[in-house]
């Protein structure tokens, strides 16, 4: 209890240590991964706590982007499919930070990791589900119950 208080007043925070519940989500590499590295390598450019995604401390930017070696970070094979060597590579990631991720792929990213849902395109969550027998994502409302086109879809045969 007294590291909490410590820790909290140190870095200016409330509540407890490992407040809230873990969340992970499964994502199609082919199509997220390097978007979901920009997105959690930007996370603390968009809370305000930098300007730069490479002076967060505990950010892997400085690695893929510059090639500094840091433990625990080891690329990916879509990562070394940027560039023939390490300064290409290196360019091409920075060059990913040019552009704005579109909001609807952020708010996509972000239900998808709080509700726990798949991240991928059709093709990748039916492969989920048929391998988990789990679903992959929220299933669609309900229609109009008193249209004729649900109805008929349905086979709903109202006299």
């Amino acid at each position: 209890m007294k590291y909490v208080q410590y820790f909290n007043f140190t870095y200016r925070r409330t509540g407890t240590l490992w407040e809230g519940r873990y969340k992970a989500t499964l994502l199609d590499s082919e199509a997220y991964l390097l978007t979901c590295y920009r997105y959690i390598e930007l996370n603390p450019v968009r809370a305000g706590m930098v300007k730069h995604p490479g002076l967060y401390p505990w950010s892997s930017y400085r690695s893929n982007a510059f090639g500094e070696k840091q433990s625990g970070v080891t690329p990916h094979r879509l990562y070394m499919r940027l560039g023939k060597d390490e300064a290409d590579r290196n360019a091409a990631y920075r060059q990913l930070f040019n552009k704005n991720i579109p909001s609807q792929t952020l708010d996509t990213i972000r239900q998808s990791t709080n509700k726990e849902w798949v991240l991928g395109n059709d093709c990748f969550k039916g492969r989920i589900e048929e391998l988990t027998k789990r679903q992959a994502e929220p299933k669609g409302r309900g229609g109009d119950r008193r249209s004729k086109e649900y109805q008929q879809s349905k086979g709903i045969n109202r006299v």
